[in-house]
């Protein structure tokens, strides 16, 4: 049987109920499908969402394909049913425990399925899951958290309480919340007569949404400056190292302050903490990273730091990087960038040369960063970029990179500049790819155009601030509105009250092989690199919701 046309043909029969979406990826690289209510992360269907998961420890693939086939003839089903069919492709001995992972966020060597199931399981936030497994004998078990099904259905408690089930109904998986769940063994010949005593058992109740999907609400309800204090509570209070991650979030700090007026300012903080910096010498010590463009990129905050205080020294820095840009000859990148034009540097380049220019007038300033744009020759004809010419993958964050290269060039680029249409062009073609890649959740993916790499938190924050400076300034038509909306959600709900993330790829360099950008660690918790980039998006978010004009 091949599960993954039985699924495609079930989605082209009910598109108004189905879509399909990757949970994960094997070792193998086979992709591990959802079939995906539509309304699976809706916050305005009301409806019980269940999850139904097969195939963990054995082929039962067949007998769930059954029930979602009878589940088809429905015309408006009262639950809204997603369903992965096939948990476990490649039959790799999983084990019946061992839940949650510890550790190998999605790099495992031998099971990443059971992560990819996991993380991908706790972020939908189902009211219910539902394990089906194929046995002699039919028997209900159920979760802590399920207490309120286990008599009608007559389950005793799980086993083992680490399995996957088991695992969502204790505490707060992933530090969102518990998932009810429940485990139904039978022969294949009575799956239809016992789901169908659950379905009755939940019509019959008031399914109250789980833990974790009210926590999720929760996230999601806060305004983009509410998430944005969060955020710089945790980032933006440090500059050592001198790097654009720490830089980003001094300025993200400093654009959350233009527009919040109810919390105080932090003014006075900042310029305690860049002040030993005011020295050029302090600013590029030596190192192993000095001159190096990521470093020069550190220094984004130093415009509005001056428009903020008045006090230019910092400028100053920013304008001395920028003329250590220099043009390299016809289709070579510019120095410090380097040859094989990573996206990376289109970024650094960007934040720095669009500075400068903006800063001094300087028409080399923007005719460097221009031609680089221009000259990479890295976007693809599907809009996408590569990571660089050398890396011939499609990784998030370079795309993440990408876009913010593009849209900070627009940001200082003079509106009568021979370039700047081939630019907005460049953006609105990769806007494009993004929306047709876009996870249902509004996430964008580890390698955008495979689907089942894991979501990536950090290129959906840098595309998101891309999409929302866009429409703000006009550069995008406004049919992106929908697109942004879904990666500002996406986003909102992987931030805890902390500030910690959840799934941002760690630092990477140029890879020749798809296997490098999937098996890249997924970082969860306290990460420089991911808070700033969201806390850019937060400020830009909200600049979109009050429609203000100000750059």
């Amino acid at each position: 049987m091949n599960v993954t046309s039985a699924m495609e043909d079930l989605a082209s029969k009910r598109p108004d109920l189905w879509g399909l979406s990757g949970v994960g990826v094997t070792r193998s690289e086979t992709i591990i499908w959802a079939l995906l209510d539509r309304d699976a992360y809706a916050r305005h269907d009301t409806r019980p969402r269940v999850l139904l998961v097969s195939g963990i420890s054995g082929p039962d693939e067949a007998v769930a394909l059954e029930v979602l086939q009878r589940w088809t003839g429905q015309d408006k089903p009262p639950i809204a049913l997603s369903a992965v069919p096939v948990a476990n492709p490649d039959s790799v001995e999983l084990g019946t425990g061992g839940y949650p992972p510890d550790g190998g966020f999605y790099d495992d060597a031998d099971r990443p399925e059971k992560r990819y199931l996991w993380r991908w399981t706790c972020l939908l936030a189902p009211d219910l899951v539902v394990e089906l497994k194929t046995g002699d004998e039919t028997r209900w078990e159920s979760n802590e958290s399920a207490a309120w099904l286990a008599s009608s259905l007559g389950a005793t408690p799980i086993t083992p309480s680490d399995s996957f089930v088991g695992a969502l109904g204790r505490g707060t998986p992933e530090g969102i919340g518990a998932v009810p769940g429940v485990r139904l063994t039978v022969a294949p010949h009575r799956v239809s007569e016992e789901l169908d005593r659950l379905w009755n058992s939940l019509a019959g109740l008031d399914v109250a949404p789980s833990a974790a999907r009210v926590e999720l609400d929760r996230r999601r309800a806060r305004s983009p400056i509410e998430t944005g204090r969060v955020l710089a509570s945790a980032y933006g209070s440090t500059l050592e190292p001198v790097v654009y991650t720490q830089g980003v979030a001094i300025s993200g700090r400093l654009r959350l302050a233009a527009l919040d007026g109810d919390s105080p300012s932090p003014i006075a903080e900042i310029s305690e903490l860049v002040e030993p910096f005011a020295d050029p010498a302090m600013a590029h010590r030596d190192g192993p990273t000095v001159g190096v463009a990521e470093n020069f990129a550190a220094f984004v905050w130093a415009d509005e730091f001056a428009s903020a205080t008045g006090d230019r020294r910092f400028a100053d820095l920013l304008v001395q990087a920028a003329d250590r840009y220099t043009p390299g000859t016809k289709g070579d990148a510019p120095r410090p960038a380097r040859a094989n034009f990573p996206t990376e540097d289109v970024f650094f380049a960007s934040a720095v040369l669009g500075r400068g220019f903006s800063l001094t007038g300087k028409s080399a300033h923007i005719d460097i960063l221009a031609d680089f744009l221009l000259d990479a020759k890295i976007q693809q004809d599907n809009g996408l970029f590569l990571h660089s010419r050398t890396g011939p993958f499609h990784w998030g964050r370079a795309n993440g990179f990408a876009a913010l290269g593009l849209t900070e060039t627009l940001t200082y680029m003079p509106d009568e500049h021979p370039k700047r249409e081939a630019i907005v062009s460049m953006l609105s073609r990769q806007m494009t790819a993004a929306r047709e890649f876009q996870e249902p959740s509004g996430m964008v993916r580890q390698v955008v155009d495979f689907p089942g790499s894991y979501q990536e938190f950090t290129a959906t924050s840098m595309i998101g601030y891309a999409l929302a400076r866009g429409l703000r300034l006009g550069w995008l038509d406004p049919s992106f509105r929908e697109t942004v909306d879904l990666a500002w959600r996406g986003i909102s709900e992987r931030i805890d009250g902390m500030g910690g993330i959840i799934d941002a790829c760690t630092g990477t360099g140029n890879g020749d092989m798809l296997r490098h950008y999937l098996d890249r660690p997924a970082l969860t918790g306290e990460d420089d690199r991911s808070g700033s980039m969201a806390l850019w998006f937060a400020a830009e978010m909200e600049m979109l919701r009050r429609q203000s004009p100000i750059r």
